[in-house]
């Protein structure tokens, strides 16, 4: 089990600091907000963000941090958020066609950064559309995802799909409903399931240890977000990781753990070092 920081909530910083922080506050790697590193969004200077804008000599920044700290590059997360005119369940087959080459350039990007994974959460972008049923939904869904798959077996990249609450969505909202359109896929082994344990804990019929284990009677998850349910990191609130990270153990998860918070009101340095102090006292190997 590896443990990873999103890099968003550091976002204010240069890249170099953030690996530097990443690597003394003692993760292995960093999963990185495409939006992040476009210099045009950061700056104010576009309302969007794209993959395109990141540019050859920011990706070298990244590789070289990464080096230089031993941080390594996990995966990407939150890959369609600031942009527009991307959907995964459209009826619209330009759209749909825009979306999978929009994830093609992305999968390109995790892969040039050394990474193995992408999330697709995107929950606003993968709703079902006014007028359309959840079969619709699901035709549109396979035809965009189908178009991807050539790609990521390419280059490695496992594009992960993530079962959010139906407070966020109404579309995979919990590990069966995503496990389902995973079989209906055809279960390429570059398209697998990620839990968040926010959504989880919001989307699920059991508790998440539950979850982990049942999950893993027949299908292994490449990526997890742990995180309270209150958006912060865990430690800071209701939720006991303990159990969690016992189920994460005993399934024999060996994949990356991304720490995931969204409010970091306890203060960026406290949230991302007392996160995972917290959670590796929970884990034997840690």
């Amino acid at each position: 089990m590896k443990f990873a920081l999103c890099n968003e909530m550091l976002s204010p910083w240069s890249i170099d600091n953030q690996f530097e922080a990443i690597s003394a506050w003692g993760y292995d790697g960093v999963e990185l907000a495409p939006f992040s590193l476009d210099p045009d969004f950061s700056s104010g200077a576009s309302k969007l963000a794209s993959v395109d804008n990141i540019s050859a000599s920011i990706r070298n920044r990244i590789r070289s941090a990464s080096a230089k700290t031993g941080v390594k590059v996990s995966g990407l997360h939150w890959i369609l958020a600031k942009t527009e005119g991307y959907f995964v369940t459209t009826p619209d087959s330009n759209v749909r066609r825009n979306t999978s080459e929009y994830l093609k350039r992305l999968a390109e990007l995790c892969a040039d950064l050394g990474g193995t994974y992408m999330v697709l959460g995107s929950p606003q972008q993968r709703n079902i559309p006014r007028g359309a049923s959840r079969a619709d939904a699901d035709k549109y869904a396979l035809d965009m995802i189908s178009a991807v798959v050539p790609t990521l077996e390419k280059l490695g990249v496992t594009l992960a799909l993530e079962a959010l609450a139906p407070t966020e969505t109404n579309y995979w909202t919990n590990s069966e409903e995503t496990l389902d359109f995973i079989s209906e896929l055809g279960e390429p082994s570059c398209v697998r399931l990620h839990l968040d344990c926010k959504a989880m804990d919001g989307g699920e019929y059991q508790a998440i240890p539950e979850v982990i284990e049942r999950v893993w009677k027949t299908h292994r998850c490449v990526s997890f977000h742990a995180n309270d349910p209150n958006l912060k990191g865990p430690g800071f609130g209701r939720l006991d990781f303990q159990p969690i990270m016992a189920a994460l153990e005993k399934a024999g998860f060996d994949g990356w753990v991304g720490i995931e918070p969204f409010d970091y009101s306890p203060g960026i340095v406290e949230t991302g070092r007392e996160s995972l102090r917290y959670l590796k006292r929970f884990v034997r190997q840690a």
